[in-house]
């Protein structure tokens, strides 16, 4: 009988849109599984060991290019939360956020955030006493220890990511960075 004829234009297109939805969900279900299960925290930042070999220079885009920053271990407890994830990974080392800056008047290290690094830093004693100063890329061994290596080494690295709070100082994801 007249009237009953299909109205597929419209159920098609309401059919393509819960597909994307269900796609956007997909997505957001395989984050969850794959970022937010292996990660770590701390009261301020979440990390995330990224197993890809890269270079340190590919390592500090990719981690931007997740919103994070390659990992600054700024305290005792964070190296020390770092450097067990790495050993729980089965891994001995990962770049981290650490690079010598060569100026005229010697060299100095500065995280990857162009902050010096300050009162914290935690050298193997063979790099106290003579720094390996070729090497100007920092890695951090499961032990704990830092190390100079090679920037052109490919190995896993460490991401951080910043919590955004809801009130006030912290930046929201998707936000812009003034770089």
């Amino acid at each position: 009988p007249p009237g009953t004829m299909c109205d597929c234009g419209r159920y098609r297109k309401v059919v393509g849109q819960l597909d994307i939805s269900v796609g956007k969900l997909g997505n957001a279900v395989k984050f969850v599984k794959n970022v937010v299960l292996g990660l770590r925290e701390t009261e301020e930042r979440y990390y995330l060991l990224v197993k890809e070999p890269k270079r340190f220079r590919e390592a500090l885009m990719n981690c931007k290019l997740r919103g994070g920053t390659l990992a600054m271990p700024k305290s005792t407890n964070t190296n020390r939360l770092m450097a067990d994830y790495v050993s729980q990974a089965g891994l001995t080392r990962v770049y981290i956020g650490v690079q010598t800056q060569t100026k005229d008047d010697g060299s100095s290290h500065v995280y990857a955030d162009s902050t010096p690094l300050q009162g914290f830093a935690s050298w193997s004693q063979e790099e106290e006493l003579q720094p390996n100063t070729n090497s100007s890329c920092v890695e951090l061994l499961s032990t704990g220890t830092w190390a100079h290596v090679e920037c052109e080494a490919t190995m896993f690295f460490i991401c951080e990511f910043p919590k955004s709070r809801r009130r006030g100082g912290g930046r929201e994801p998707g936000a812009s960075a003034s770089s």
